[in-house]
């Protein structure tokens, strides 16, 4: 079994990710992601913010094999703009760019002049931007007038092979599902794996996919979990909590049995059994939060093939 890994929330300075990131990929890591668009911690007001796709496409110049990844958020970007970065990112470093997108709901991001719009007119915006980035790939002159992507004969070239880059989207509501059923080929289930919980969210997406006529067997599954190597339970709760506060709801009890935490070769086991029970196709170890060396020794603890 092959994982990925996440390195995010800004602890990193550029040589050492580059660092970490070169050496997940000789250790066999099936991808790394890293920082999306304008994440900030409150907590630590000190640290570098590198910008997202900014390091996303260095990295890809920076390595050779792995794939890399790291969130867009749908306000910060026009659709034809983003189909553009994406498509000429798939041809620098063909099929390694793991195209993750979801709508945000960072309030710091006003500070950047980004609007403060409502769930639902977020997930409309999503919506029309996927539309309209599906054709945009697939060659098309597009012109659309939406409530919130308007296009006038925009065109995107290089275009990518087969017309289509494949699109990861992170949700766990009924109506982010929706899109999930609409648009996405891989769910990426932003939730915490708790069986009760994903399984939950797993029947409304089934249950999109019928109204959409579609099989959610053509939709596979991602997962970011929250892992700590050697650490005692409570620390790494404190830690999820500071990083994920739009988990705030989900009870310590629940929160505590899905943290992977322990000595190497009881979270690889952790790992094995979350992914095997919550049908994880593309696991990702999350180390973000943690140091650089400590990133470091977590990388090489569960390494790929150990």
């Amino acid at each position: 079994m092959s994982w990925g890994v996440a390195l995010a929330w800004h602890v990193h300075p550029w040589e050492d990710l580059l660092d970490l990131v070169r050496r997940a990929e000789e250790l066999g890591y099936a991808a790394a992601f890293v920082d999306g668009d304008v994440t900030m911690l409150e907590t630590r007001k000190d640290a570098s913010v590198l910008d997202g796709w900014t390091v996303t496409t260095a990295l890809l110049a920076h390595t050779q094999r792995i794939p890399i990844g790291s969130m867009r958020l749908v306000q910060h970007w026009n659709s034809a703009r983003l189909a553009q970065v994406t498509a000429t990112a798939e041809r620098l470093a063909p099929g390694r760019l793991r195209f993750l997108i979801a709508t945000g709901d960072r309030k710091i991001d006003a500070r950047f002049g980004f609007p403060a719009l409502p769930v639902s007119e977020r997930i409309a915006w999503l919506d029309e931007t996927l539309t309209t980035l599906r054709w945009l790939w697939s060659g098309q002159t597009v012109t659309y007038a939406g409530r919130f992507v308007r296009l006038t004969g925009a065109r995107v070239r290089p275009i990518p092979p087969g017309g289509r880059i494949p699109i990861a989207i992170a949700a766990r509501g009924p109506r982010m599902l929706d899109l999930v059923a609409a648009h996405a080929d891989i769910w990426d289930v932003n939730l915490p794996p708790i069986l009760a919980r994903v399984g939950r969210a797993g029947a409304d997406l089934e249950a999109a996919c019928r109204r959409r006529d579609r099989d959610p067997a053509e939709i596979s599954r991602s997962m970011w979990i929250f892992t700590r190597v050697d650490q005692a339970a409570d620390a790494a709760l404190g830690e999820f909590r500071r990083l994920n506060p739009w988990f705030r709801s989900i009870p310590d009890a629940e929160v505590t049995k899905a943290l992977v935490v322990g000595g190497p070769e009881r979270c690889r086991e952790q790992l094995r059994a979350l992914v095997g029970e919550l049908r994880i196709d593309h696991p990702v170890v999350d180390l973000s939060g943690l140091g650089s060396e400590a990133s470091r020794r977590a990388l090489e603890a569960l390494a790929p093939g150990k």
